[in-house]
């Protein structure tokens, strides 16, 4: 089944990074798109996209060929993706970065481009397994080459932390949100409790998305990271479902909470979440609503609003860790995100769908939708 998005947009869609007071004062730079081809032609997980305000697009992401780093696409029309190269390079003898390189986002600011990112810190006197923290690299351009703004991560909150995302608030204000790691995190819960007595796990492990302020010129935080998101503890909880498949199929012993990314609308704040095993068939995505910046968060009653469709005849699967884009006048949302078709197997494609939110606040992801090529 050809399923396709025509859509004509007067207004530059650009990337929602909760900065949508500067975003306003863009200039229009007319058509962008007609349709959308799912999946694109492009082999990222975790895909972010930034507008660049002139017309042009750079999509970020995690693989996609890169060593040590990352790569980047260049797009006018988010439909037809041309592969600039590495534009960021970790594991030198400079780095704190050695390996896993996971989830960038880049976000541009007074005409300099900020990729924050995941790896594993040199620093690991305890020769764990999962070293993750975040940094921060700067570049003049969206090609890059991207530099880390220092030889060490943006902070050390005493466990593994990934999927960085930042949001800028109308008063100023800019929020770090990440992850933490499921690494030497076992949490005791209903879910655990049945999985023991199941005979699947002895225990489970969860990784959970925490906000922090962060300091206007990117070089740490202000004050400590407050839990915004985490899985549910009763098994009763109308989201214990969705958010333990990969426990309660027996695929892995961890429930995920990461790749969270926040926006406002309506004077209303939103974080859209993924859940699951990130490298299997039930990775999904839910949202949360809140008040303010760091919550709390409420999760929506409609969870996920991007899941598999294989049960309805489709063919995807593996979907997640997803961004937003907005138009300029905010009238028009897609979520971009990553999934797995029968064709491409393992792996990860760049998905983009329609994205709506109604008059009561209630948020909606029209897809995932494929169309033959």
């Amino acid at each position: 089944m050809k399923l396709k998005f025509n859509t004509i947009i007067q207004l530059t869609l650009v990337v929602s990074l909760g900065l949508h007071a500067c975003q306003e004062k863009k200039e229009n730079s007319g058509k962008l798109l007609e349709e959308f081809d799912n999946p694109l032609n492009v082999a990222f997980g975790d895909p972010y996209i930034l507008d660049d305000g002139n017309g042009k697009f750079y999509m970020y992401g995690t693989g996609a060929g890169a060593k040590d780093g990352f790569v980047v696409y260049a797009s006018e029309d988010l439909k037809n993706w041309e592969k600039k190269g590495q534009v960021f390079y970790g594991n030198t003898v400079d780095s704190w970065s050695v390996a896993n390189f996971w989830a960038p986002e880049v976000y541009k600011f007074d005409d300099r481009y900020y990729m924050f990112y995941s790896a594993d810190w040199r620093v690991n006197p305890e020769n764990d397994l999962e070293n993750f923290k975040i940094g921060v690299a700067v570049a003049n351009a969206p090609t890059g080459p991207f530099v880390d703004m220092k030889n060490e991560p943006l902070f050390d909150p005493g466990y593994p932390i990934i999927d960085a995302n930042v949001y800028k608030d109308d008063d100023g204000k800019f929020y770090l949100y990440y992850s933490r790691a499921c690494y030497k995190h076992p949490v005791d819960s209903e879910i655990a409790d049945w999985a023991k007595s199941k005979g699947l796990f002895e225990e489970i492990e969860e990784s959970w998305v925490y906000g922090v302020e962060l300091n206007p010129d990117f070089s740490g935080v202000i004050g400590e990271p407050v839990l915004l998101l985490r899985p549910p503890v009763k098994m009763d909880d109308k989201q214990a479902e969705w958010e333990s498949r990969s426990v309660t199929s027996g695929e892995v012993n961890r429930r995920w909470t990461e790749g969270s990314f926040t926006f406002k609308y309506d004077d209303k704040y939103y974080i859209m979440y993924s859940a699951n095993h990130f490298g299997g068939e039930h990775y999904a995505v839910g949202y949360a609503t809140g008040s303010s910046p760091l919550g709390p968060f409420e999760k929506a009653g409609n969870n996920p609003v991007i899941e598999k469709n294989t049960s309805q005849g489709g063919e995807v699967t593996g979907t997640g860790h997803n961004s937003v884009l907005f138009s300029s006048d905010r009238k028009e949302m897609y979520a971009v995100y990553h999934g797995r078709t029968q064709k491409t197997g393992h792996e990860r494609l760049v998905f983009i769908d329609r994205m709506t939110i109604d008059e009561t606040g209630k948020l909606e992801v029209h897809g995932p939708t494929t169309s033959q090529r």
